[in-house]
C-alpha cells in the first residue's frame, strides 16, 4: 500500500508539469480467464502523450 500511495504521489506532482506539457495520470485495472484461472492486473502511472512512465502490478 506504500508503494502504491508513492506512486500516485510522483504522478501527481509529476502532473504539475514545470516546463512543457503536463503529465496526465493514468489508471487501469484488467481481469483475465485462462486455463489457469481467473488472473488480475493494475496499472498507474502518467503521460504527455510523448512520454509515458507507469508502474504495473
Amino acid at each position: 500500500m506504500k508503494r502504491l500511495s508513492l506512486i500516485l504521489a510522483l504522478a501527481a506532482l509529476s502532473a504539475c508539469g514545470a516546463d512543457g506539457a503536463p503529465f496526465a495520470p493514468t489508471a487501469s485495472v484488467g481481469i483475465g480467464v485462462g486455463s489457469g484461472g481467473l488472473t488480475t492486473g493494475a496499472n498507474v502511472g502518467a503521460s504527455n502523450g510523448t512520454v509515458s512512465i507507469g508502474v504495473g502490478i
